[in-house]
């Protein structure tokens, strides 16, 4: 392909897990339309995504999740047993009226990414990431695993091996599930210590290696992480495909992590991670402030084609991100003037931990 594509729908604007859950806030669509109305996102690189199948998801989905999944959007309710057993209808994950058919939508982006990519390019699919989703349970938001299906599809379009990158706040415990001891996928996360799921403990083996992070993290922290653990181990591996997950969680501003992460943080890993193998998927992942969510994401789109980030958004931009609402969060009620204006936030330096430094040079 010439140009990186971008995969999404419009299945997310006004898609909601409810008011008080934490992903009631729009981000896929805010990427699209800030996308627009910077003039980066024209129509020929747009990918609709389509609505897997329910037998789609059974190359790694069990039969009776993927029944029970949809028999709960069409019934808006579900019982005890199926609660009990795949963790459906639960705070975290609760019944919705498009429960079903959203992270469907973002499966089938997944596999068609994996075929798009089949003789190489960029494929951005900002509503992927969900990480955490088992083959029998949902989990921490995720009913489905759009990364494991994308890898499968990358592998059946004849990537031998992949590279997968996360960089969300939350441990990837899903992907570590499929993926933890095959030799042909290197796993790499960097993740907030203690956060949920509590897995993913420090350590270096074989293919595996996970990173938890001190609160606090600072772009010079990630920067050292980078260059020392993600780009040498990336290059190393000598893959045919990388898979970034780059949740948006763990930017200073996020109300559910504790990392203080600019989002120049993130685009420096997209920028790093380009040509380092002939296929490479972006997903998004996590990411609870609507602001900083989409100003983050839609530099990442930008970092894919090498534009430039200006000092100031478009007119068009600055609207859609002065229509942006937080009900219920206080960090909703005074939103700083530069969330308006610009994607780019100010880096967030600092010194180094020494525990972090050790940290890195063990692995």
């Amino acid at each position: 392909m010439d140009r990186p594509l971008f995969i999404g729908s419009e299945i997310y604007r006004g898609s909601s897990y409810g008011g008080w859950h934490p992903l009631r806030v729009p981000r896929v669509s805010t990427v699209m339309d800030l996308s627009r109305d910077m003039d980066w996102l024209p129509p020929d690189v747009f990918v609709p995504s389509p609505r897997v199948k329910p037998t789609a998801l059974t190359i790694w989905h069990t039969p009776e999740y993927v029944a029970a999944l949809h028999a709960a959007e069409e019934a808006q309710a579900v019982s005890d047993a199926v609660r009990a057993r795949h963790a459906l209808g639960t705070p975290n994950n609760p019944v919705f009226p498009e429960m079903y058919r959203r992270p469907a939508t973002a499966a089938g982006g997944a596999l068609l990414a994996g075929e798009l990519l089949a003789k190489g390019g960029v494929v951005y699919h900002p509503a992927g990431g969900t990480h955490h989703g088992m083959p029998d349970r949902a989990g921490g938001f995720c009913y489905l695993n759009d990364p494991v299906l994308a890898i499968l599809s990358l592998r059946r379009n004849g990537a031998k091996r992949v590279v997968y990158i996360d960089i969300d706040a939350h441990h990837p415990d899903g992907v570590e599930h499929a993926f933890g001891t095959d030799p042909d996928v290197l796993m790499i996360s960097v993740h907030e210590d203690g956060l949920w799921p509590r897995t993913g403990a420090l350590g270096a083996k074989d293919a595996l290696i996970n990173i938890p992070v001190p609160r606090g993290l600072n772009d010079d922290e990630m920067a050292l992480i980078r260059d020392e653990v993600i780009l040498p181990r990336t290059t190393a591996f000598r893959p045919d495909a990388i898979v970034l997950q780059c949740g948006a969680d763990g930017v200073e501003e996020d109300p559910q992590a504790h990392l203080s992460l600019s989002n120049q943080a993130h685009w420096a890993i997209v920028d790093s991670l380009m040509g380092l193998a002939p296929r490479l998927l972006v997903l998004g992942g996590g990411g609870y402030n609507p602001w900083s969510v989409g100003r983050l994401w839609t530099g990442v789109w930008a970092t894919l084609n090498g534009f430039e980030v200006p000092s100031r958004v478009t007119p068009k931009a600055e609207e859609t991100l002065r229509a942006l609402r937080f009900d219920g969060n206080r960090r909703g009620k005074n939103p700083p003037e530069h969330w308006f204006t610009t994607l780019a936030d100010e880096p967030r330096h600092g010194p180094i931990r020494d525990g972090l430094r050790s940290m890195v040079t063990t692995l």
